[in-house]
């Protein structure tokens, strides 16, 4: 989706707030061309007149469509190894209210499509706004820098002001584009949104109590230069995809050649060589090859066969990229799908060779989590109708949980969770025990369901069946005691 036509005239702006969103229509219109382009390597659209170098490739080849998976196993690899799973209160409890926000707004599973945008662009935003319709009053949306921008304040450590775009058109103007029929600015104390009304833009403006922007940002490896991340799809990634590309286009056409080897006739007649250039197929699959002696100069034709091209040099340069491509991002030459001897051999082997896979995770769940605690807390306040300084300590006392970015298989962890029960009293009972030996929270609602029933029906026997309490065995006469 190619997103055009970004008003330059609206009415109902401040003088300030007009510079201010000029300035992120400028920050969204430099990055605009870069983030296509990483989008089109994350999808594996990389045509051959872009990588082509003009030796081995002709020209007339560059329809040819060779698909590249390595830009998407970039970001969804990592991304599948960051599993968000909710938000932990004081003494490990929920908090209902902030669970109620996180099951109106999807979180946990719009998460990951969040994730794979921040590693694709190197950022995304998410934002807020009150709604009465859901249960929680607060409406969470996700922005990926295609349809957003951000300016960062470098003093304050956040953004500063940022923009969005809402809702879109069809472009009828220039085919295959939209237009933007609603953004979004946010500014320190309002959301103000810009809306087309006729031919004309109008600005709406609703203020706020939280004294920041309602946009927040997940970051992937930020720098001082780049405090808004870097993409995962970087130049020297590009570089190896693009070399990808290029050494299969070479293979495909030296199998091609591999296929049907070239012959060759030598001392034919002008008539013989006519009908063989003719049936160029038909001589190819003939188990039989006729010639007469050429009578114009009574020589013998001579049939000959050059030597079958080879794919194993294309095979070897496939092996040396998937390992420069393993070494650049982190991930382990199996994902790349080429077989060599760094293929590990056994699931040691397998863990071992995740082991950077597996830090570069961690280093993503421990940014993550601090944006998401802000993005909870920004959540809450709104609900609230407050500030976050105005959140009861229990609630602003909140923390991310991921699951186990090695992804252990579930023998390990249940032989780990038994070791643990018995060195700790009590561990067993816990929801965390359940969660290590492989049940799932529908699972374990059942179990604990059904184990609390178990404990009633056992308790109602109890009471059926004990002794009267004020002495008299059931069927005693008073007057035998007497």
């Amino acid at each position: 989706m190619e997103l055009t036509r970004i008003p330059a005239i609206i009415h109902g702006l401040s003088p300030a707030e007009r510079e201010m969103f000029s300035e992120l229509v400028n920050i969204y219109t430099y990055h605009r061309g870069k983030n296509a382009k990483k989008a089109k390597y994350y999808d594996g659209n990389i045509p051959l007149n872009k990588v082509n170098l003009g030796i081995a490739l002709p020209d007339g080849l560059s329809g040819l469509e060779i698909g590249c998976a390595w830009g998407a196993k970039t970001v969804d690899v990592l991304a599948r190894r960051s599993m968000f799973d909710g938000f932990v209160g004081t003494g490990g409890g929920d908090i209902e209210e902030l669970n109620q926000i996180v099951i109106d707004n999807q979180l946990v599973a719009g998460y990951q499509k969040a994730t794979k945008d921040e590693l694709k662009f190197g950022c995304t935003f998410y934002t807020f706004s009150a709604d009465s319709s859901f249960q929680s009053k607060v409406r969470v949306r996700t922005h990926s820098p295609q349809t957003a921008a951000a300016r960062w304040n470098g003093e304050k450590g956040r953004i500063d002001c940022g923009m969005a775009i809402i809702d879109t058109a069809k472009d009828e103007s220039e085919r295959g584009t939209w237009k933007p029929t609603k953004i979004n600015l946010y500014t320190d104390d309002a959301i103000i949104v810009l809306s087309e009304r006729g031919y004309s833009w109008h600005a709406e403006k609703y203020t706020h109590r939280l004294g920041r922007p309602l946009m927040e940002p997940l970051i992937w490896n930020p720098t001082s230069d780049k405090p808004l991340g870097q993409s995962r799809i970087k130049e020297p990634v590009r570089r190896l995809i693009e070399g990808y590309v290029r050494t299969v286009a070479n293979a495909t056409i030296g199998l091609e050649f591999a296929t049907s080897p070239q012959k060759y006739l030598l001392g034919i007649s002008d008539e013989q060589y006519d009908q063989v250039v003719s049936n160029k197929f038909r001589q190819y699959v003939g188990s039989v090859l006729a010639s007469t002696t050429n009578p114009e100069n009574g020589e013998k034709p001579q049939f000959g066969q050059l030597p079958q091209g080879s794919i194993a040099p294309h095979v070897d340069m496939l092996r040396i990229l998937s390992t420069q491509f393993s070494a650049a991002t982190g991930l382990t030459v199996t994902d790349t799908g080429v077989v060599n001897d760094a293929n590990p051999t056994s699931s040691d082997a397998i863990l071992a060779q995740s082991q950077t896979l597996i830090a570069t995770a961690e280093e993503l769940n421990k940014g993550n989590g601090e944006a998401l605690k802000t993005i909870a807390l920004i959540a809450l306040a709104i609900s609230n109708n407050t500030t976050i300084e105005g959140l009861s300590d229990e609630q602003r006392d909140i923390v991310a949980h991921f699951k186990n970015p090695s992804m252990p298989s579930v023998a390990a962890t249940s032989d780990a969770a038994i070791k643990i029960a018995s060195a700790r009293e009590g561990f067993a009972e816990t929801d965390v025990f359940l969660e290590m030996i492989g049940f799932d929270q529908a699972d374990i609602r059942r179990i604990k369901a059904q184990e609390q029933r178990t404990r009633g029906m056992q308790l109602l026997e109890y009471l059926e069946n004990e002794p009267d309490m004020n002495g008299d065995e059931e069927g005693a006469d008073p007057a035998d005691e007497a």
